[in-house]
């Protein structure tokens, strides 16, 4: 079962209040972002999971050399001792309701094999070599992986009358709350709950797998064998999920000839806020793909032979996963065209009608019981399928190998 432990921590000094300093997680992090962070705060996380420097100077030794730097100066400090962090996030949700998201960041030891920590999403190979370059040269997580564990214990182990030792509020409004949890019998608890069922990762399937390539670099290196991450009880009222939607460029101007028959396409009007919004609520009813085109908005249902198509392609556990939707019944015809993604869908229907993109495909957000089929059924869904909001902030606690 899995091992999780509490370690000593790396923090910034004395910050009451650490707005200023933490970022979002370096994948959801555009340039404009990257720029408005690092005039934010000299020291802000942002300049260590995006080092920029000038060529041909080397980003990732540059962090390092940072990060000791800060270290030295006294910007940050190591916690006296090992610990659990209490983390929460208090936020609203696209509804307007009230909701929180609490769990523990500790250390993840890594599994042997398949284990009993399960991925559900494939990744992409760049961004892999770029995160493990990033270890190589910091020996630091800079950020937590996050992890659903299916346990009720967790929650219970957790005190939301404990005042928090740091805070952050990040530019959507969510507050972000570090306890530190250094009471040898909660440090139990909460160790003891991890253990007793498997973990499913939610976000961060580069950073772990880099984490083992990195393990397998450094097979006698015994703070290798674990990675930094934020474990949450596995419960639909403690999660956000969104779907994250496909950006194409260069797309055939043949599309729907080249889908049709596998889809049914109707027409939903122009592209407007209005629009894309109706557009969302038709497709969960009638379960379908959303098209954004500079002709406008397209409700995309499968087809009997579509469906026919999912059955025979898609294990059960995916077949209403509209990532793996998308990449049965639209990508090949795609051809060679470039895919981005993006959460939003009023961004992406905005980046068409500019002419950002040529086109996108809309896809309904997977759900905590979808993710949880495929884990246990050991299946891998596509890339980029979900996106867990709010996100960690990456400063509120760094794990350090060598300490």
């Amino acid at each position: 079962m899995p091992d999780f432990l509490p370690f000593r921590g790396t923090r910034y000094r004395d910050l009451p209040d650490s707005s200023r300093v933490v970022a979002p997680p370096y994948d959801v992090i555009d340039e404009e972002d990257r720029s408005r962070l690092e005039a934010t705060d000299p020291h802000n996380a942002v300049r260590l999971i995006l080092p920029r420097v000038d060529p041909p100077a080397d980003p990732y030794d540059h962090a390092a050399s940072l990060l000791q730097s800060w270290i030295e100066a006294g910007v940050l400090t190591a916690d006296p001792g090992p610990a659990f962090y209490e983390y929460r996030m208090r936020f609203t949700d696209a509804a307007g309701h009230a909701r929180q998201t609490s769990g523990v960041i500790g250390a993840l030891v890594l599994p042997d094999g398949d284990g009993d920590v399960f991925g559900h999403e494939r990744t992409l190979p760049k961004a892999r070599s770029d995160r493990l370059a990033l270890l190589r040269a910091t020996r630091a997580n800079l950020d937590p992986i996050w992890g659903l564990s299916l346990t009720d214990d967790l929650n219970s182990a957790l005190d939301p009358d404990r005042a928090p030792t740091t805070t952050a509020t990040d530019a959507t409004g969510t507050r972000h709350e570090l306890t530190l949890i250094t009471d040898p019998d909660t440090q139990r608890r909460v160790r003891v709950a991890v253990a007793s069922t498997p973990v499913v990762l939610a976000d961060g399937h580069h950073r772990f797998e880099t984490a083992c390539a990195y393990r397998a670099e450094h097979p006698d290196d015994p703070d290798a064998r674990a990675i930094m991450a934020f474990v949450v009880g596995l419960d639909d009222e403690l999660l956000d999920v969104r779907a994250i939607h496909r950006v194409v460029q260069q797309a055939p101007r043949d599309l729907h000839a080249r889908v049709d028959g596998l889809v049914t396409s109707e027409d939903l009007g122009p592209n407007t806020p209005d629009g894309v919004r109706d557009l969302t609520v038709q497709m969960t009813a009638r379960r379908g793909l959303g098209l954004v085109s500079r002709d406008g908005l397209t409700l995309m249902v499968p087809t009997l032979a579509g469906l026919e198509r999912i059955n025979r392609e898609l294990p059960e556990e995916l077949r209403e996963v509209d990532s793996a939707r998308f990449d049965t019944l639209v990508r090949p015809a795609l051809d060679d065209a470039e895919l981005s993604y993006r959460d939003d869908a009023l961004t992406v229907a905005s980046m068409v009608e500019k002419g950002a993109a040529d086109l996108a495909v809309l896809l309904r957000p997977v759900t905590v019981a979808q993710i949880r089929a495929a884990a246990f059924a050991r299946l891998r869904m596509p890339e980029k399928t979900s996106y867990f909001a709010p996100k960690p902030r990456t400063g509120m606690v760094f794990r350090r190998l060598d300490d």
